[in-house]
């Protein structure tokens, strides 16, 4: 039996950044991929995006305070 952890109410948006969004991330901040913060690629939140080492992730969570706010992961192994 599989559950599929998306579906769950706590478990915040994901999607993968395209290359194009990626490029201009990186030169607003002077940053690179080592820069970011980590997320396994066997994360069960990411496991249906089919990403690889060295992606990046864009997770987008709802706070009562702040509205919608939004988080950059660095995908590794």
């Amino acid at each position: 039996m599989t559950i599929n952890v998306n579906s769950h109410q706590l478990v915040s948006k994901h999607q993968k950044v395209s290359d194009s969004e990626k490029e201009s991330l990186f030169k607003r901040y002077n940053i690179d991929t080592r820069s970011l913060p980590k997320i396994k690629i066997e994360d069960p939140a990411i496991a249906h995006l089919k990403l690889k080492h060295g992606d990046v992730v864009k997770i987008e969570r709802n706070s009562k305070t702040a509205g919608k706010t939004v988080y950059y992961r660095g995908v590794v192994e």
